[in-house]
């Protein structure tokens, strides 16, 4: 399966590349129709070869093998996928932090009821911290 990969990938890399220089050495409609208003020999208006020449027929065919060669591809990267069967969180393997010492949580809480009801009703404006 991965020769066939290679050998789509390839055909579209060389498609592309291929088209790439098509359409750079066409003349656009625009150039023909200048000419045709004087500035130029051509006796129509897309000139004497047509609308549809060489040039742009193969330009079709290219992005034709293009198109199909990605969608070649698209399908065979989907099908080496495999559905998952479990969580994704199976084979993780969590460590334990390193141990250290845990701050005091005693020492910020008020030692009494009486404490904390005193700081709320104080009328001062000014707030002061209950202390053991």
């Amino acid at each position: 399966m991965n020769i066939i990969t290679n050998i789509i990938l390839l055909v579209q890399i060389i498609s592309a590349l291929s088209m790439i220089g098509l359409i750079l050495i066409q003349h656009g409609k625009g150039a023909d129709m200048g000419a045709a208003f004087g500035s130029g020999s051509s006796g129509s208006l897309f000139g004497a070869s047509g609308g549809a020449n060489f040039l742009s027929r193969s330009t079709a065919v290219l992005a034709a093998v293009f198109f199909i060669a990605t969608l070649a591809l698209a399908y065979l990267g989907g099908a080496k996928r495999q559905a998952p069967t479990g969580s994704v969180l199976e084979g993780v393997q969590v460590q334990a932090p390193a141990a250290s010492k845990a701050p005091d949580v005693d020492a910020s809480i008020p030692s009494s009821k009486s404490d904390a009801p005193a700081a709320a009703n104080s009328t001062s404006g000014s707030t002061s911290i209950p202390t053991k």
